[in-house]
């Protein structure tokens, strides 16, 4: 990788998808959050802050993705030490497969949530490493809330598209705050305000995150949860899900050493990709040849058979050192066993309920190269579709993420469990300094887009602005293979087809098809450079 051709062929946009600035970068899918972690910045905040009033920005103006009621883990380099932040969320103590009545259960509704985590880690990662006030960091979300956003195309067509899964709640708490009266989605450019939400912001900016867990938003969420047959109790609030630090994943690639998120965040299937493909040509991974597809969609399939047949906990199995999936040799052996057609070896139906699934993710550093990745969600789009009443946000539908049939399996549903995620934050040093942090969402594309998006600058020399945007595809274990319509040229198409995976055509920036969030402290010259994926409604910017 030519470092000096990455950072100097970035191009700033007019649409502020792309951004320079030499006091420090954010990322993020949604304006207005992008807005709220620069102002922080430009506050003296440090990464640590910056990221804390994204991140509760996000939950108000992205509520599709991410929220009050949702969990956040994430990646941290600050003042020297790099971290990982478990910030999941846990199963009500009230939870167990004879309480669910069906799978849908867990999709839709108020059995489907898990004791929200998301307040929680932002609190404590503000308590040991912000430099603002609380309050400070969280107005511009109080204030985004108060006053409204406008509604995007991607918001509106997503409440067209999940309108009945809202109605099928039978309280309509969801789609009282997130459908305009008449039960339709909010039109473009229609401004969106928040006052409940504003208030229960207020709350936890004056009285602390008790005032969630332990106050009077907890007995709230308690008499609602009851009214509706819910099974979240004030008990399971009352015992906050403080996140946990843990040790990251770290792995060099093409030289660099590339930090990402462990169990239970998928970072072992990133990091697996990864050296897969340091076995092949830098100049093969990086270009375009119907070949290179080939080769990433069989590296996808293994790579994402490992994550299915080794699941562990760190809470459950904390003595277990599963070295295996990430040592160099098991890597040669699986990149070496990729022939040239599809390995029907490996399963060629694709595992119940993997195809599911959604979240956010922006990047934060700051002059002093301070680093935040995060990744937050309410898991499905919308989460559950049912909201806090009187409160303003949605209820996750995380128990959807646990293992209901086999017991022994880690992340098998019992009281205070921590549910399976997909998210792999990551970031990339150089000289043992952080030069990149990126993400995305996704789901089980997580780690797809993230290694595409990564290939193409360290491969490829792509400038982030452009590595977001490059065409991007995703294999599932059981071969069905996700590509964008129009940017992949027809002879790769044809030349998948005929090894015989099953083509799924999506649109040309498909949602479906993750969105990297990206920020990079140039080592060519002075400054920071970050871009958001198009894929979405993100932007970049920093302080001056």
């Amino acid at each position: 990788m030519r470092i000096r051709r990455v950072e100097g062929r970035f191009e700033q946009t007019a649409d502020r998808r792309c951004a320079e600035a030499p006091g420090g970068m954010v990322a993020s899918a949604f304006p207005d959050a992008t807005s709220a972690g620069v102002e922080v910045l430009a506050q003296g905040g440090n990464a640590i802050d910056a990221a804390c009033a994204v991140g509760f920005a996000l939950g108000v103006c992205e509520p599709q993705a991410s929220g009050l009621g949702g969990q956040s883990t994430g990646l941290v380099h600050f003042e020297g030490r790099t971290f990982a932040v478990d910030g999941s969320s846990r199963a009500p103590s009230l939870a167990h497969k004879s309480r669910l009545k069906s799978r849908d259960t867990l999709r839709v509704g108020y059995r489907a949530t898990t004791v929200p985590s998301t307040p929680a880690t932002y609190r404590w990662l503000h308590q040991q490493y912000g430099k603002l006030d609380w309050r400070t960091v969280l107005e511009p979300a109080i204030r985004i809330a108060r006053d409204g956003y406008h509604i995007t195309q991607l918001q509106h067509d997503l409440q067209v598209r999940e309108r009945e899964n809202f109605l099928a709640v039978a309280s309509r708490s969801g789609a009282r705050y997130f459908l305009n009266e008449t039960g339709e989605a909010h039109p473009v450019g229609s401004l969106f305000r928040q006052p409940e939400l504003a208030s229960v912001l207020e709350l936890i900016a004056c009285q602390g995150i008790q005032a969630f867990y332990q106050g009077d938003i907890a007995a709230q969420i308690d008499a609602d949860m009851r009214a509706n047959d819910g099974l979240l109790r004030a008990d399971d609030l009352a015992l906050i899900p403080w996140p946990i630090e843990r040790r990251p994943l770290a792995r060099r690639y093409r030289g660099y050493l590339v930090k990402t998120m462990p169990p239970p965040g998928a970072g072992r299937t990133l990091l697996l990709v990864l050296l897969m493909l340091n076995y092949l040509q830098s100049k093969f991974v990086g270009g375009s040849a119907p070949e290179r597809y080939h080769f990433l969609a069989e590296t996808f399939r293994k790579a994402f058979l490992q994550r299915k047949d080794r699941p562990f906990d760190a809470n459950t199995y904390p003595q277990m050192q599963d070295k295996r999936m990430l040592s160099k040799r098991f890597a040669r052996e699986l990149a070496a066993s990729i022939a040239e057609g599809m390995d029907i070896r490996l399963p060629l139906e694709d595992p119940v309920g993997e195809d599911v699934g959604d979240t956010t993710h922006f990047s934060v550093m700051d002059r002093d190269g301070n680093t935040v990745a995060m990744t937050q969600s309410v898991e499905l789009v919308y989460g559950s579709k049912a909201a806090a009443d009187g409160l303003g946000f949605l209820y996750n539908n995380y128990m959807l993420a646990f293992e209901l049939e086999n017991p022994a399996h880690p992340y098998y549903l019992r009281p205070n469990a921590v549910p399976w995620s997909s998210a792999a934050p990551t970031i990339v040093f150089r000289r043992k300094e952080p030069w990149l942090a990126a993400g995305s969402p996704g789901s089980e594309r997580i780690f797809s887009a993230v290694s595409q998006f990564l290939v193409k600058v360290l491969d490829g020399s792509v400038s982030i602005d452009r590595a977001t945007d490059q065409p991007r595809v995703h294999c599932s274990i059981g071969g069905k293979l996700d590509y964008e319509a129009d940017r992949i040229a027809p002879e790769v198409v044809a030349y998948l087809d005929r090894l015989g995976y099953k083509l799924k055509r999506r649109e040309p920036r498909s949602f479906y098809l993750g969105c990297v969030q990206a920020v990079l402290k140039r080592q060519t010259d002075a400054g920071f450079q970050g871009a958001a994926d198009p894929r979405r409604d993100g932007t970049a910017a920093g302080p001056s």
